[in-house]
This record gives C-alpha cells, structure tokens and sequence, in this order.
C-alpha cells in the first residue's frame, strides 16, 4: 500500500503506524489506542452517557479495528476508518440495549394495561434490585468459575490484566500504576486478551459461540 498523497502529517504517521502493526508491532497497536482512545471514549461518551459502558465500547471499537486491520485502506485517514468503526459499534449496542429495554414491556398480557404495567413492573424491578435474587447470583458465580477456568489457559501477562481488571476490578488507571506500564498498553493487551478469550471459547463449545 502506498500513502495517499492528501493525507496530512498526522494521519501519515498514522498509515506508517498501522504498516507496522499490519506486520505485528504491538508497540504500534499501543501508539495508534494512545493518539485515538481519548477522542473515541468522549465521542462514545457523548452518544451513550455511561461512563463504564463507554470505556468498554472504546476498548471494543479499537478491538474491532485491530482485528481487521489489513482491510484498512489509505484511499482515506485510518481515523476517519476507526471513528466509523467505534460509531457502528455504539449504534449496535444502543439498538440491542433498546431491544431489552422493548422486551421488558411488552411481557404484559394485557394490552389495555400496558402503562401501568410498565409503571408496576419497574417499581417492582428497582424495589427488588437491593436484595439479591438466588438463582441470579448462582448464574453470576458460575460465569466467574468458568471465566477463571478459560483465564488459566493466557499467558501470565494477559491472566494477570484479565484477573485485576475483572476479579479485582481495578480501573485502568490503578492497573497502569500498579503495573508501573502505559494506559494505553494496559487497554491495547486487555483487549488482546479479551481476543484470545473469545478463541478459547470458541474451541471449547465450537460454532456455537
């Protein structure tokens, strides 16, 4: 591939970068999260306004990009490719959260009764969300054991970014610090490890995932 000779000097560097990790420099991957993920997480923020759902989506979004790299084409800047990329992915999740949220009200029988059902039904939810349903947090401790079981199988640098993030939860910035590393790494290898965590399960349950 060859530069496109409109790009400014910004997104020349870019397309050097991506040439890079096409080749798989992760320290390129690294530099590209680093120049985009605050302009990402703030436009995601903006579309989503939820803050924790907006720091996976950008994690998400440069997953996305990473794993497709070698169909990025310079006829355009790298980050025109990425913020399209991050904003199909935001728009794909409102849709399926709104889906949920239609499932939600549509459970009444009674057609005629639908407002006050839907009124009944989320003072109901938000009554009974301080105490803990038995059969939920059995799911919930379930889906932690086989979590740690697939977690067993990464390599120690990726088990350990998996194991603080999501055992601990530990936020970004306390697992950089701890870690004495970049944000931007500690993004960039969790979703690698994210990655290798959906192969794992796919070759434990097959096409089925």
């Amino acid at each position: 591939m060859e530069v496109n000779p409109g790009f400014s000097e910004k997104a020349q560097k870019d397309f050097e970068l991506v040439q890079a990790a096409q080749q798989g420099n992760q320290h390129a991957y690294a530099e590209l999260m680093n120049r985009y993920k605050d302009a990402i997480y703030f436009m995601i923020l903006k579309m989503i306004n939820n803050k924790s759902d907006a720091e996976d989506l950008t994690i998400e979004a440069f997953g996305k990009a990473f794993k497709n790299i070698d169909q990025y084409s310079p006829s355009f800047a790298f980050s025109t490719w990425l913020f399209k990329i991050a904003s199909n992915n935001c728009i794909d999740f409102l849709r399926k959260k709104k889906t949920r949220q239609i499932g939600i009200y549509s459970n009444s029988s009674d057609s005629s009764n639908n407002f006050t059902n839907g009124i009944n039904e989320e003072t109901s939810l938000s009554i009974q969300s301080d105490q803990p349903d038995p059969e939920e947090a059995l799911i919930k401790d379930q889906k932690k054991i086989l979590m740690r079981e697939l977690v067993e199988n990464l390599k120690p640098r990726y088990r350990q970014l998996v194991e603080m993030r999501y055992f601990q939860e530990l936020s970004y910035e306390e697992i950089a610090a701890e870690l004495d590393i970049p944000i931007g790494t500690v993004k960039a290898q969790l979703f690698r490890a994210r990655e290798l965590l959906y192969g794992i399960l796919q070759k434990k349950h097959g096409s089925s995932i």
